[in-house]
């Protein structure tokens, strides 16, 4: 019997139902797909974003029209005081956080004898240092309710290196032991840290690359198709749920066997 994806069974409305999520950068690509998948499973979302505001509107207008309480926060996550004050206020909203997705992030490619001190400070300052300062703040009410699902958006090349990314790539190597760290630290309180590194996924980023380089990166996906944030997005919601409890410290490669 072979199974269309057209097919394929919806997860349960109801597996993160009464869950609170904040996902990072969810005005467009995959922070809103992850979004709008965790509230098709019941989850009530916050979403930040650091400029988009009308990509925030239609993200939190389509988790509405899920049925599930969304709510928008403009946050930039290298603002020191930013993370803190965000948890705050979603607490302070929905009386809890259980989910906690560090998605947002940024790029200033360049090869490395040429790349200023400024655009290394900015991309690991956006990219990990950010996912410290939210993850710092999200764990005092998980640990609190004894309960909580981290879950870090890397890349494939936070694992193999790319010419041009190096403090990209640094980065996003960095959430690989930053989320370890904190699984081990963070277990004994009924929290899970994991990370999900995708490949070459098709958004607005996808869509500005040059021919040739794309070209590249599809002939090493041996699936031969790009990633969809929607394919990110499910597997996030996985280890975002409950049936993910005895999974942490982990880094699932989303990629289409770009990796190998």
């Amino acid at each position: 019997m072979t199974l269309s994806l057209a097919a394929k069974p919806a997860p349960p409305a109801t597996e993160l139902a009464g869950a609170v999520a904040l996902v990072t950068g969810g005005s467009r690509g995959i922070g809103r797909a992850i979004a709008l998948e965790l509230a098709s499973r019941g989850a009530d979302v916050a979403v930040t974003y650091r400029a988009d505001d009308e990509g925030a509107r239609s993200t939190a207008r389509a988790i509405e029209e899920i049925g599930r309480v969304a709510m928008t926060i403009r946050a930039d996550g290298t603002d020191r005081t930013a993370a803190a004050t965000t948890v705050a206020e979603v607490v302070g909203r929905f009386g809890r956080l259980d989910i906690l997705i560090n998605n947002a992030g940024t790029n200033r490619d360049g090869v490395v004898w040429k790349m200023s001190d400024d655009a290394w400070d900015d991309v690991l300052d956006a990219d990990l240092g950010a996912a410290f300062r939210f993850t710092r703040a999200a764990v005092a009410p998980m640990r609190e309710a004894k309960y909580g699902r981290i879950v870090n958006i890397s890349s494939i090349n936070g694992l193999r290196g790319k010419f041009g990314q190096a403090n990209y790539a640094a980065a996003k190597a960095g959430l690989v032991g930053f989320t370890k760290s904190i699984a081990r630290e963070l277990g004994g309180f009924g929290i899970t840290a994991n990370v999900v590194a995708p490949g070459l996924i098709e958004t607005e980023m996808a869509a500005k690359m040059p021919e040739d380089a794309r070209a590249r990166s599809l002939s090493e996906i041996v699936v031969g198709r790009l990633g969809s944030p929607e394919d990110v997005a499910v597997a996030v919601a996985f280890l975002a749920s409950p049936a993910a409890r005895h999974i942490t410290g982990v880094v699932l490669q989303v990629d289409g066997g770009q990796y190998l």
